[in-house]
């Protein structure tokens, strides 16, 4: 069953999918990033939300990851993905990018050159999951991208 609502943006009258399918939400999600709009991520986040950064230990739940975006976007304003690739697989979707303005503290030339893939889980709209991982041909050709063993 779809549920949908009616919204008026600029006099007309839209309709709006809830909840948002998998590749939506994840790509709202991205757009909440780009532009630092923590309150708009906190709405994309399941309660059970999990952030996964390559190696390092997982953040776990709603709450401690909207403090740590608060205190990212505080401290990186100008941080954006930038996705070349997206490929979805039910609930999952994974997207091929890059960033620039990130703790990286790179030019944006340079750092736009560092390929990476985020990987989301979606339930009922809203993200479980945002895992970002080594970009590798191996990898890409695993997770269905198109340009599986090529580089960009």
């Amino acid at each position: 069953m779809r549920a949908e609502i009616a919204v008026s943006r600029r006099g007309h009258d839209a309709v709006v999918r809830t909840p948002l399918p998998p590749p939506a939400a994840v790509l709202s999600f991205i757009d909440a990033v780009n532009h630092g709009d923590v309150e708009r991520l906190a709405a994309l986040m399941h309660e059970d939300y999990r952030l996964e950064v390559l190696d390092e230990p997982p953040v776990d739940g709603k709450v401690a990851n909207v403090e740590g975006w608060h205190g990212y976007v505080d401290s990186f304003p100008e941080y954006v993905i930038a996705p070349h690739e997206i490929v979805a697989h039910g609930d999952t979707v994974v997207v091929l990018g890059h960033t620039t303005g990130s703790h990286l503290d790179l030019p944006d030339e340079d750092e736009s050159r560092l390929t990476m893939i985020w990987r989301a889980t979606v339930r009922d709209g809203r993200l479980t999951l945002w895992q970002i991982l080594e970009d590798s041909s191996a990898r890409r050709w695993e997770l269905g991208f198109r340009s599986g063993l090529a580089d960009f």
